[in-house]
């Protein structure tokens, strides 16, 4: 995790990021959903026994930069409830969203992480 606050710290918005690659498929997924909106896919780095990513298809570097991008976010979130149930996570998980430097955002690309698969903690470090 601390190679991940680490890039979080030199990261900047606007840069060419890996979710774009995924989108154009320049970078193979483990794919579990996509419709013109989003795509979902597996973790390749999990920090729970099951997380996958939520990512919109229209670039969005941050949340904090988001506008009228309403039905776009809600989206993502019914897709990421959807495919938790899918992925058998009745028993609860996380959906985290990070914002900015502090927040440990090393990727300018809006994703939403849901975790789950075991007891998670809370808060977070």
């Amino acid at each position: 995790m601390a190679d991940e606050i680490a890039q979080a710290q030199v990261a900047q918005p606007g840069s060419e990021t890996i979710f774009g690659k995924i989108i154009c498929k320049e970078i193979p997924a483990k794919l579990i959903f996509e419709d013109d909106q989003c795509l979902a896919f597996h973790d390749i780095s999990p920090q729970a026994t099951t997380q996958f990513l939520v990512i919109p298809k229209r670039h969005i570097a941050q949340i904090s930069a988001t506008e009228d991008d309403d039905e776009n976010l809600g989206h993502l979130m019914i897709v990421g409830k959807t495919f938790s149930a899918v992925l058998g996570l009745r028993r609860g998980y996380q959906m985290v969203v990070i914002e900015g430097a502090e927040g440990g955002q090393s990727v300018y690309h809006i994703h939403l992480q849901v975790l789950g698969g075991q007891q998670m903690n809370w808060p977070p470090g």
